[in-house]
């Protein structure tokens, strides 16, 4: 089913990317917090901020680099940037246009998490998996939400893995349609999955009616990335993005759909 963003839908927030240089600085920051404790998934990358071998716009697109670098502490370093207090929303549709790199070991995503945390620490205010690759399972993406009853700690996520008519290393489309009572999820504007919200759900099933914004990053090894080993060999490499785009409803339709 595809979407209807062009009759209901109005562009609000975007990066093309049209220009040259590290990224944007009004619209992204870079997420380093995570880097004393692997981000809770035993993540092998140092994640930069404002390194141009890691993170750079060249010819109309994003450049998000890993690398393999010996004598550190974590031998790969990558980046981790995000809209946070740049570009926040409740409910709309996010849309990346994005070519994945190969390579066993990798792991790049496109996500969103709460801009407050409302409701407590991972997993309890929620997150929203517009895509995640890993790449020792190079012809799928995967879709999927996480909140306190539904995360992969416990083993319940709530996830969908889609396999691609073309390789991930092609540019595709991921997108999210988030209302007040649905996740729905996109490949190439074809509908692949969607998270209901739950008659009388509570917070531990539904956390997103708060405030999200958009990360965009690519990790190397790690609990899922990582459990088939790494190859060195493939470094130098890039998650390259063509734009990220954010849609707004009408705010009444938005609520009750």
């Amino acid at each position: 089913m595809a979407c209807s963003k062009q009759v209901d839908y109005q562009l609000v927030w975007s990066d093309e990317f049209d220009y040259a240089g590290l990224p944007d600085s009004s619209k992204w920051s870079y997420d380093t917090e995570g880097n004393s404790w692997a981000w809770g998934n035993n993540e092998l990358q140092h994640y930069t901020a404002q390194k141009a071998e890691n993170a750079y716009v060249q010819n109309g697109h994003l450049f998000i680099s890993a690398h393999f670098q010996e004598g550190l502490e974590r031998p790969y370093t990558s980046a981790r940037i995000r809209s946070k207090g740049k570009g926040d929303w409740l409910y709309g549709r996010v849309e990346v246009r994005a070519k994945l790199p190969k390579g066993k070991g990798l792991w790049p995503s496109v996500v969103m998490l709460p801009s407050e945390g409302s409701y407590g620490q991972w997993p309890l205010s929620g997150e929203i998996d517009i895509m995640e690759h890993v790449g020792y399972e190079p012809d799928s993406v995967f879709f999927a939400i996480h909140t306190e009853a539904f995360n992969h700690v416990k083993g319940t996520t709530k996830v969908k893995g889609v396999g691609l008519p073309e390789s991930p290393s092609k540019f595709h489309n991921y997108a999210v349609e988030w209302t007040g009572n649905k996740c729905a999820f996109y490949l190439d504007d074809t509908k692949v999955y969607v998270y209901r919200k739950k008659t009388n759900a509570t917070t531990a099933e539904w956390p997103f009616d708060k405030r999200f914004h958009i990360v965009l990053s690519l990790a190397v090894g790690g609990n899922w990335g990582g459990i088939h080993g790494i190859e060195n060999d493939i470094f130098p490499c890039q998650m390259e993005v063509d734009y990220v785009r954010v849609y707004k409803k009408n705010n009444k339709r938005q609520r009750n759909e």
